[in-house]
């Protein structure tokens, strides 16, 4: 059998069906190579018990400790049997609780002084902890030949834990390792030698032997060390070739011209550029002045002015000729856009038109909602070059619309767009045009090289002057009621002082709740109520609106905001919101983005806990926006020792975008980054933390870039591509592709 096939030997072959069904069903392992890449989670040492008192509620244990007392009671009268045991290991007690006929072969097992290895998920019970019908393992006993394999494994010192599931426990699962072992000698080694040997690094099929069976401490540490790297090298080798392949694209180099628009726009603008915002144009200026595609992504703060850096590039480039288009995610974002660059642009942005300058460009806005006769105008002002620039929805996708020089693509909001959607844009233009991804999501670095690997990253960390702090408090409405009065008088009071505010909530609440949408529902009320005991379904906008101004908001001229109102309405209450005709804004997470009201300084975020990190600080950036102190109030029922308020009070206590990207990814991280927009992708990143190991990420990050411009096609390192074809089957690498 030749090298590469062992790893893709089906596991059924091995193992027997209903082991493999599991692994494949509950895991996502299906080939000899999946299981080898299944890493244990962590190793007990004999003679060391776990710290029971260290349990996590609510997950799926494996814990070595000594049985202290066994005793069978009666309940229902005598009809029914209980066997509780009691373990210890030093630090803690925990308790075991088996039914009805289950009670027999434990009761005969668990004798007091007797180790064992027990699995199952933590519960609470009249307030312990305990395991309800656990799995468990005799490790002081010979009885039977499994027995004796364990006590040998326990032997062996350091005994794996695998990462298991309820239908397969660690030590199954570690037998079954046990089965695939040998193939790990016929490993591909994806590291080039001199690579491998300049870093010190153990030869792959070494590295997996001793991270599966280790027989020290070192052992454990030198295979990490080297399976991280792995990981790391080989992602950033894809990364390297796309970015690599990018650069053979050809593109037309679009330089700014002296004394054009953008000269004339600069001149008229009424404060300076941060420092911030000069070096990032010059970063885009020198991308947009080559002959391959620029693919930059630009990460700001909520208003750090990316929309400005954005419009200044666009200009440069109707300046030389060509034409710039603005991906927006949502209607009310593309008109909000459309509207301030056509106020900031003044007479500029009236090229052809009376009174217009004779500098000036059209600015078109294209959304799905527009009138025939507008939306044909606009369609022939692209085709005919006379608009510079458009600004629309995926609208602008369309087969219909066509340019007459597209120059550059401005993509807002990243993470709401499919991939397919920005690539189909780019492809409207005669050779490749330039691309530019902007995102108010800050992104750690480590993150940008993984996830955006194949984009050059600027940052704007600056906030342009005039920008006021915002302070974040949160109010748990369960616990003490009274803080939520107090929160809707702090709303009153602003508005009397001549403000503005948004109510934001997690969902509509009209009858048009479709049934996906209702899915979703009963999923986060599933998760909600896991984490704090609740079941009710998430606040909404309609019922809080009229809860609001039939109560505590009596009198203020309140309004509501949701996606699926008609375009047309929801343009009229931006628009009478923004003219400070409204008082309060009652709104779904549509006003995430873009929309800039700097009158408004409070914002009170119903059931703050079904939102996610970055979206609170998101929705957040839309108070403090002009010179008056913003206000966010988080209000959330989950209970105080919850994760979720954990999560709420980590928002509260920074501003620092980057800091609460870092808090995110740190509890989402057993997902895989790589592919988490993609479902039914293997996961790449096993041993490798995006978090914790930016050196490895970084060094590898150079190293395949050295490797893949010496050797694009990697045609004198075989092991490397196939490594590459494990990690990106075909949708990831199509994911990859299209960035």
């Amino acid at each position: 059998m030749d090298r590469v096939s062992v790893f893709d030997e089906p596991l059924k072959k091995l193992l027997g069906g209903a082991t493999a069904k599991v692994m494949a069903e509950h895991l996502g392992l299906h080939t000899v190579g999946d299981l080898l890449h299944h890493y244990p989670r962590r190793y007990e040492e004999r003679g060391q018990l776990t710290a029971l008192a260290d349990l996590p509620l609510d997950e799926h244990v494996t814990v070595v400790a000594q049985v202290a007392d066994a005793r069978i009671m009666m309940f229902n009268n005598g009809r029914g049997k209980r066997l509780e045991v009691t373990l210890t290991d030093g630090s803690g007690r925990l308790q075991l609780v088996f039914f009805g006929h289950g009670v027999h072969k434990p009761h005969k097992d668990l004798l007091p002084g007797r180790r064992a290895m027990f699995a199952g998920k933590v519960s609470v019970f009249n307030r312990k902890m305990q395991l309800a019908h656990p799995t468990y393992q005799l490790l002081d006993t010979a009885d039977a030949d499994e027995a004796t394999e364990a006590v040998d494994a326990f032997a062996g010192r350091l005994l794996p834990i695998y990462p298991a599931c309820k239908q397969l426990d660690s030590w199954r699962i570690a037998k079954a390792v046990d089965t695939v072992l040998p193939s790990a000698r016929d490993a591909v080694d994806p590291l080039p030698l001199p690579l491998r040997e300049g870093r010190g690094f153990t030869p792959l099929p070494e590295a997996l032997l001793k991270i599966h069976r280790p027989q020290t401490k070192a052992d454990i540490a030198d295979a990490r060390d080297r399976l991280k790297w792995d990981e790391a090298f080989v992602l950033q080798v894809a990364l390297a070739r796309r970015r690599y392949a990018d650069t053979q694209l050809p593109a037309v180099a679009r330089r700014p011209r002296h004394g054009g628009l953008l000269d004339a726009f600069d001149a008229k603008l009424p404060f300076t550029l941060t420092e911030g915002q000069e070096k990032v144009s010059k970063e885009i200026f020198d991308d947009l002045a080559t002959e391959h595609p620029m693919h930059r992504l630009l990460q700001g703060e909520v208003g750090s002015g990316k929309t400005m850096v954005a419009l200044r590039a666009m200009l440069a480039v109707v300046d030389a000729g060509g034409q710039a288009a603005m991906l927006a995610p949502t209607e009310v974002l593309a008109q909000q856009h459309h509207r301030s660059i056509t106020e900031m642009m003044g007479e500029l942005a009236e090229g052809g038109m009376l009174g217009g300058s004779d500098l000036g460009t059209k600015v078109v806005l294209l959304t799905g909602s527009m009138g025939m006769a507008a939306r044909r105008q606009a369609l022939l002002d692209l085709v005919t070059g006379e608009a510079g620039i458009v600004i629309g929805t995926h609208a602008l996708i369309e087969d219909k619309v066509q340019f007459h020089d597209l120059g550059l693509v401005v993509v807002d909001e990243q993470h709401r767009f499919g991939v397919e959607q920005r690539d189909a844009l780019r492809s409207k233009g005669k050779q490749p045009p330039h691309l530019l991804v902007m995102t108010a999501t800050p992104i750690p670095r480590t993150v940008a090289m993984t996830v955006f690997g194949d984009l050059e990253t600027s940052v704007l960390d600056q906030l342009p002057a005039g920008r006021s702090p915002i302070a974040s408090h949160v109010v748990p409405a369960k616990d003490k009621p009274h803080f939520l009065s107090r929160a809707w008088e702090r709303v009153r009071e602003e508005v009397g002082n001549g403000h503005q505010a948004y109510v934001v909530c997690p969902r509509i609440g009209d009858d048009a709740d479709d049934e996906a949408e209702k899915k979703n529902r009963k999923k986060a009320a599933e998760k909600a109520a896991e984490e704090d005991g609740e079941k009710r379904p998430p606040l909404a906008v309609l019922e809080i609106a009229e809860q609001l101004a039939k109560g505590a908001l009596a009198g203020l001229r309140i309004e509501v905001l949701h996606g699926r109102m008609n375009p047309d309405d929801k343009d009229d209450v931006m628009r009478r919101f923004a003219a400070g005709q409204v008082d309060v804004l009652v709104a779904t997470t549509v006003i995430e983005v873009g929309v800039n009201v700097p009158n408004a300084t409070a914002m009170v975020i119903m059931d703050a806990d079904r939102f996610g990190v970055s979206q609170l600080h998101q929705l957040r950036g839309r108070v403090g926006r002009g010179s008056a102190a913003g206000l966010c109030l988080l209000v959330s029922e989950a209970h105080e020792a919850s994760p979720a308020r954990a999560r709420l009070s980590a928002v509260a206590a920074t501003l620092d975008g980057f800091e609460l990207s870092r808090i995110d990814l740190e509890q989402r991280r057993e997902g895989d980054v790589l592919g988490q927009a993609q479902s039914g992708v293997r996961t790449s990143l096993r041993m490798l933390s995006v978090i914790d190991d930016e050196e490895v990420i970084a060094a590898a990050r150079e190293e395949a870039a050295t490797i893949v411009a010496a050797d694009p096609d990697l045609a004198r390192l075989p092991e490397l591509r196939t490594a590459l074809a494990a990690l990106l089957d075909k949708e990831r690498e199509e994911y990859l592709d299209k960035g």
